[in-house]
């Protein structure tokens, strides 16, 4: 689905941006890339800022107008930063995400049209697409690189598409003592730590079992709702253990004095 949208560069100056381009594409699940009329490529600056998107430069399709670059699409939408004369049928990045997918699904192509470093699209080339999309950067200072507002498209078009897929757009991070770290403490796990807990805090006089004032009752509600798995119960009971060691040495000490 993702190799059906293209991302347009026109008449880019600086051949970092486009290898930035790249990176941003490949990150995000997009491969093709068309470059109309760019002013200084192939360079080794684009390959330097590409970082490993390497295959999305040598896969570039390289054309002399706009109009060569859209042949086979249905659905045309250019990035603006600049108020225009003549009103315009305006996207933000993510709902030109879901007009994508939306094109896409019904068996089109989509371009996503980005301008020149210092003057963006022409009104002319603007008025080849049938939607403007305009990301909402701080007025006090909205003027994003081309290859970071690359990366903000590309990364809409991704998250709407994990949603269609169904798939998670976050994953978890698993610890590198999996079985532990993902298997629940016993209940009989559980009171063993409680009496290691108790009697540490006596003996380190935190705890006062002759007055306890529900101490080790709000302690069990607080660890009954914490969910703690076999990893972090080890750490709770090496604490515990080690408290206790620290305990009986400064009992050592004052009987010494």
């Amino acid at each position: 689905m993702l190799e059906k949208i293209r991302v347009v560069l026109v008449n880019t100056s600086h051949p970092g941006n486009i290898g930035g381009a790249a990176r941003a594409m490949k990150n995000m699940g997009l491969s093709r890339l068309v470059l109309v009329d760019p002013q200084d490529f192939p360079s080794s600056e684009a390959v330097a800022r590409a970082s490993g998107a390497v295959d999305i430069l040598d896969g570039a399709h390289i054309v002399g107008t706009l109009e060569e670059a859209l042949v086979g699409c249905s659905l045309v939408l250019g990035t603006s930063a600049r108020d225009r004369h003549i009103p315009w049928p305006l996207l933000d990045p993510r709902e030109c995400a879901t007009a994508s997918l939306q094109q896409v699904e019904q068996g089109g192509e989509v371009a996503l049209v980005f301008g020149r470093e210092y003057a963006g699209l022409t009104n002319e080339e603007l008025q080849r697409c049938q939607f403007h999309v305009h990301i909402p950067s701080d007025p006090e200072f909205s003027s994003l690189n081309l290859a970071t507002a690359v990366q903000v498209l590309t990364y809409e078009v991704r998250m709407a598409w994990l949603a269609q897929q169904g798939q998670p757009t976050k994953m978890a991070k698993l610890e590198t003592n999996g079985e532990q770290a993902s298997l629940p403490v016993t209940a009989d796990e559980l009171e063993l730590f409680y009496g290691h807990l108790e009697s540490t805090l006596v003996q380190i006089g935190f705890h006062d079992p002759s007055n306890p004032r529900h101490l080790m009752s709000r302690l069990r509600r607080l660890y009954g709702r914490s969910n703690i798995s076999k990893l972090e119960m080890n750490i709770l009971r090496g604490i515990l253990t080690e408290t206790q060691k620290a305990a009986r040495g400064e009992a050592h000490k004052r009987r010494d004095v």
